[in-house]
């Protein structure tokens, strides 16, 4: 997928399911656009893009004028969402991680320009001048010089390491590239951030932000992570399209060990309030913490429109400030994230000059429908012409589509379910070593091979032969749509000594990061 395509559209399989009964709106005076034109086009969406529940609002000028749910929470239940339904709002939580270090800048009790090991005084990278230079406000931009997504297998799915012991594992992972050198999405590094909030503040990072933002907002219904739910919480299922294009249902998870990353849950409501706090000048920063936030640190390539009809989207600057994207959009600067979990999507954008902000947040691994919801209100009060974004990002979708058959095709031909490995199972059995994750174990049981993660629960299944010495790792747990493959290596004595994996299907989401690992072999060979 093209990095135009993951910023500012995405695919979603396209199921028809019934009309549902919906809440009705919270209607408010002032909108550009009308608020039965905004929900037609909202309804719209929702059922083009195959997402089962969806809430939108939109801010402008200090004021809520629209705040709607739509649809259901469950596939498996009538209920509504509503305005206070829950939603995990995924790497939106960096803008909060950004804001909470930001407040403590304000407040003295850091500098936004301190090396992180003034704070963390055992903090280690790799390179050691990256180790002495690397700034909180690097933390927060995706430029240490990782690679994209650089060690999430820490706590995707979820460890048993702690945020210290994941962030002590960053001394052992290569750099990609040069230290600010360029743009590489992260989420380790916001697990360094949140070790800085709680080390600044003296307080977890949980507690810090429900006491000065949460709080302070009135945002009461919002939650840190997935662990605070409690039975009977109004909140959304998540929902991911299978291979067969039905939608399945995704258990909540929690990032217990990179909080300041990703996680939190928090209504249609309670964003309201986030964006009013962001679009006010004083309201959590000073003019000066609050224009550095959304001052453009990394600066990201822009691809071109991977269709015509997204020309007109097309930004003329693209970069990263601290947790918030940056672009424009008709000559208006825009600040915004995205937040994308398994099977859950969200947006905020804001444009200061407007004082407008919109939020989408959706029940299902759809960035198309929150794009074309958003241009959808930004065309209205821009006074554009209203262009039919629900196409433009449904063509996107089949465009890419077809770009996903045919890798997985290609894929699939490079190995075979008919293969057999090239030596007795038991030859593989044994425990390897990567650097900076850990161990897995490898064990013959009841003669077929099994593949365990250590410090991962759920990353547990059989090795299925599919090349002379490749096996394809089929986890247990199926709602992971993560299987990867695991390639072994000889040496020259013809024994097993280490092993490389990559994602077994181009489906698989990058968080998944098996390639980089490098697998040791343990003790003697068989």
């Amino acid at each position: 997928m093209s990095r135009f395509s993951r910023l500012h559209a995405g695919a979603a399989g396209v199921l028809t399911f019934l009309l549902i009964a919906v809440p009705i709106p919270v209607l408010f005076p002032g909108l550009a656009l009308a608020n039965s034109d905004l929900a037609s086009y909202a309804q719209r969406a929702r059922h083009e893009f195959n997402v089962p529940g969806l809430a939108v609002a939109v801010i402008k000028d200090g004021k809520v004028v629209f705040e709607q749910g739509f649809g259901q929470r469950s596939l498996e239940s009538p209920a509504p969402v509503g305005t206070h339904t829950l939603f995990c709002i995924a790497s939106n939580t960096k803008s909060v991680t950004a804001t909470a270090l930001e407040i403590l800048a304000d407040e003295g009790k850091l500098h936004m320009d301190d090396r992180v090991i003034e704070h963390l005084p055992w903090f280690r990278m790799s390179d050691p001048y990256v180790t002495r230079e690397m700034r909180v406000r690097d933390t927060l931009a995706h430029r240490s010089g990782l690679g994209s997504h650089a060690g999430d297998l820490l706590f995707v799915p979820a460890s048993t390491y702690s945020t210290r012991e994941v962030v002590e594992r960053l001394r052992d992972m290569p750099l990609a590239s040069g230290f600010r050198a360029g743009f590489a999405y992260e989420n380790i590094m916001y697990a360094v951030a949140t070790l800085l909030v709680e080390q600044a503040s003296g307080q977890s990072y949980g507690d810090f932000v429900r006491e000065h933002i949460f709080a302070r907002l009135g945002m009461t219904e919002s939650r840190i992570d997935a662990t605070e739910l409690q039975p009977g919480d109004d909140f959304a299922t998540g929902y991911a399209p299978a291979e067969d294009g039905r939608l399945r249902p995704i258990p909540a998870l929690a990032w217990k060990n990179d909080q300041g990353a990703a996680g939190i849950y928090s209504s249609i409501h309670d964003m309201t309030k986030w964006v009013q706090a962001q679009l006010t000048v004083g309201r959590l920063l000073s003019p000066a913490s609050q224009q550095r936030m959304w001052s453009m640190l990394t600066p990201i390539d822009i691809d071109p429109a991977p269709v015509p009809e997204l020309q007109a989207a097309q930004p003329n600057f693209l970069g990263y400030a601290e947790g918030w994207y940056v672009s424009d959009y008709r000559g208006q600067r825009l600040v915004w994230h995205t937040g994308e979990f398994p099977g859950v999507f969200s947006q905020v954008t804001l444009v200061p000059a407007l004082n407008l902000g919109v939020v989408v947040l959706a029940n299902q691994e759809s960035d198309g429908i929150r794009a074309a919801i958003i241009l959808h209100v930004l065309d209205s009060y821009l006074q554009q012409p209203q262009n039919d974004w629900i196409g433009a990002y449904a063509k996107l979708i089949k465009f890419e589509s077809q770009q996903l058959t045919t890798a997985i095709a290609k894929a699939a031909a490079e190995t075979s379910e008919n293969a057999k490995p090239s030596r007795p199972l038991s030859s593989y059995a044994g425990t390897y070593r990567d650097a900076w994750y850990g161990d897995i174990e490898v064990s013959l049981v009841h003669d077929q091979l099994r593949l365990r993660f250590t410090r991962s629960p759920r990353l547990v299944g059989p090795l299925l032969p599919r090349g002379a010495d490749t096996f394809l790792a089929h986890w247990d747990d199926r709602s992971l749509d993560a299987d990867a493959l695991i390639e072994f290596t000889a040496d020259q004595g013809a024994h097993i000594t280490s092993a490389r994996m990559h994602r077994a299907s181009p489906r698989t989401a990058h968080a998944y990061d098996y390639q980089d690992l490098h697998l040791v072999r343990v003790g003697t060979n068989q």
